[in-house]
């Protein structure tokens, strides 16, 4: 009898120690997968970089309840949305202008936001987030300060990066194609006179080439004449001295005056 019910308590004994175990282990499991999680969550954050005088990308789709980080990737430079073009109900953004690190924001209300760089809006350093479908005051007129990619094409390919074609190509802002200008030579605005630089340089090397040129032919034509007059000057010597006879001398110059440039 005291035998089976030691045998009884041993059993519950190891019972009892098993499933404590066994919560510990769905336990650290449950810890565990949310850490995974919250590590996942992260590296698939949407990151905007900040550069000297742009964002990238530029032009940015992402599902509402995703947070977007902003970091600096050169100079210092902010994050602040326009506030009467962002979607009435949204909150407005404003990471203060920072030189290192990152800043972020979750997009919760569906529509566009459109934000610029407090130090270098005046250079055109804009942006824009269509939050799950575009919407609201940002797509009623032309963003003031820059160039932001259409809605449509942000929603479409989901990332504009920056200077890519797609970036300019049915853009909406201040910076209006003129005629006969591509993408990169916008009419206005500091960047036009950036993109004009090339051809300046371009044309001060053509330049520099036609005056190489031209010094080029100019004293080669000295030295050619400058050779020609001490050879005839030989002739003439050699003929006053009577070392050739008249025959010979008028061969000779006659040769000098027809020999071709060379």
């Amino acid at each position: 009898m005291d035998s089976h019910r030691d045998s009884a308590t041993i059993q519950y004994t190891i019972m009892k120690t098993t499933r404590r175990q066994f919560v510990r282990l769905l336990g650290a499991g449950a810890t565990a997968t949310a850490g995974l999680t919250q590590t996942a969550a992260a590296q698939q954050a949407p990151v905007v970089k900040m550069g000297n005088n742009y964002f990238d990308p530029i032009g940015l789709s992402v599902e509402p309840g995703t947070t977007v980080r902003f970091e600096i990737a050169a100079g210092a430079h902010s994050a602040t949305t326009y506030d009467e073009r962002i979607p009435a109900e949204a909150s407005p953004f404003d990471s203060g202008v920072i030189s290192q690190g990152t800043y972020e924001y979750t997009f919760e209300t569906p529509g566009t936001y459109d934000y610029y760089c407090i130090p270098h809006k005046s250079l055109g350093m804009v942006g824009r987030i269509v939050v799950g479908e575009p919407g609201g005051p940002a797509e009623e007129t032309p963003i003031p300060d820059g160039d932001v990619p259409s809605s449509d094409d942000i929603v479409q390919q989901g990332a504009i990066p920056y200077g890519s074609d797609s970036s300019t190509e049915g853009a909406t802002g201040g910076w209006m194609m003129g005629p006969g200008m591509g993408p990169g030579m916008m009419s206005g605005g500091s960047r036009g006179r950036l993109y004009g630089l090339p051809l300046v340089g371009g044309a001060l090397g053509m330049l520099g080439i036609l005056g190489g040129g031209l010094y080029w032919a100019l004293t080669r034509s000295s030295a050619k004449s400058a050779a020609d007059d001490s050879a005839m000057a030989v002739l003439r010597s050699r003929y006053a001295r009577g070392e050739i006879d008249d025959e010979e001398f008028q061969q000779r110059r006659q040769r000098l005056k027809d020999e071709p440039e060379r």
